[in-house]
């Protein structure tokens, strides 16, 4: 039988992420106890039924590496995590421009049955990332200090919920992963779900937004909102807002005119916030 590209490229993304993903917790994660499902992969590169957290990395040759680092979150509606035009690709895309690249598989609050909740579990589980990548920075060569993390659409919401709710770390846990920070350096929120629940304080994290102009109103309309709270509260922000452009643009081949340079803009950005030092 004759395998199509799709097929082969399915088998192979499947079997990358079996090999290289790091689970967030190695005795499993808190709170899924005896659910042993495995992961689903879907021809559209949607993954669903996780219940053992994990990043995957995606390192920059030596000779490129900025020391920068970015935790990459798909979207998905809680539902699903849409892992190619929201994960992999623009995971590669940074490490191949010397940003280390981490993109994170959460559970699920809102897939069918789930007994997840995306301020319990799937927030836990982003802040675990954000303290397994900064646990292994001398390792990976990473600064700390510029680690930062990209959301789209319910992915945007969890690294907003990242720094709103508490992020230090435990000073008495016994784990030393558990005692550091999992707040972001800096946030990349990209047509971020629940724009209205975001309120920034002075001590946010400096902010790159953007949008489509056709998306839904409450994220087109209401991240123009989030970007003047930025403002108001005196936190660095930089605000795009795509023409002809609708909901889940990502980071795709097909996408045609500006919007299809907005990962250059946020690497200029990063560049002209000192996050990125060559």
């Amino acid at each position: 039988m004759q395998l199509t590209h799709s097929l082969i490229a399915f088998a192979f993304t499947t079997t990358l992420f079996a090999a290289d993903a790091i689970p967030l917790w190695e005795k499993g994660a808190p709170g899924s106890e005896g659910k042993t499902a495995p992961e689903k992969v879907d021809a559209s590169y949607n993954v669903t039924s996780v219940h053992n957290p994990s990043i995957t990395p995606f390192l920059p040759a030596p000779d490129k590496a900025t020391g920068a680092a970015i935790l990459v979150i798909p979207g998905g509606g809680h539902s699903k995590l849409c892992i190619g035009h929201e994960g992999t690709d623009i995971a590669q895309w940074l490490a191949d421009r010397g940003i280390a690249a981490f993109m994170l598989k959460h559970r699920l609050a809102r897939e069918e049955g789930s007994t997840y909740k995306i301020d319990v579990e799937s927030l836990a589980d982003t802040q675990r990332a954000m303290r397994l990548i900064r646990s292994r920075a001398a390792g990976w060569k990473l600064d700390p200090a510029r680690v930062g993390a990209m959301g789209f659409s319910a992915g945007g919401e969890l690294v907003a919920l990242t720094w709103m709710r508490p992020f230090a770390g435990n000073p008495a846990a016994a784990e030393l992963m558990e005692q550091l920070d999992a707040r972001p350096s800096f946030q990349v929120l990209i047509y971020p779900g629940r724009s209205g629940d975001i309120v920034p304080t002075k001590d946010a994290p400096p902010a790159f937004l953007a949008c489509g102009e056709n998306d839904r109103k409450d994220i087109s309309e209401g991240l123009a909102e989030v970007y003047l709270r930025f403002k108001r509260a005196g936190v660095s922000a930089e605000f795009h807002v795509y023409a002809g452009v609708g909901h889940g643009f990502g980071f795709r081949p097909t996408n045609k005119g500006p919007v299809a340079a907005w990962p250059e803009r946020l690497v200029e950005w990063m560049d002209a916030k000192g996050f990125v030092k060559h």
